[in-house]
């Protein structure tokens, strides 16, 4: 019954610092996204035809080898588009605002 008593407050610290508790990413994206995202396997030209122009294409990282494919990166509004040699490979949300914690922003 003493240990009972003892975990007591320990939990009731620990209910009371979890009420203000910070935004995940990885919430918002587990909800239903409000448009279509694009899917793995999808051409440039596809994402383009679909999305419109990225609001930013980023320098292109990686083919210094051979086993180092070229990554392409495609910034619009809501999320990220990654192409390995002209397809996509992943797509990811962006922040909603500055409050919200999630992935760092793209290497420029």
């Amino acid at each position: 019954m003493k240990r009972y008593l003892t975990t007591l407050p320990v939990l009731a610290l620990l209910a009371a610092s979890s009420v203000h508790a910070d935004t995940l990413l990885i919430d918002r994206s587990r909800e239903k996204p409000a448009i279509a995202l694009p899917v793995r396997g999808q051409s440039m030209q596809q994402v383009q035809a679909q999305y419109g122009d990225p609001g930013e294409r980023l320098e292109p990282r990686g083919g210094q080898k051979r086993q180092w494919p070229t990554i392409h990166r495609w910034v619009y509004p809501q999320f990220t588009v990654y192409f390995e040699k002209q397809k996509v490979i992943d797509v990811v949300a962006n922040r909603a605002d500055a409050n919200e914690v999630g992935p760092k922003p793209p290497i420029r």
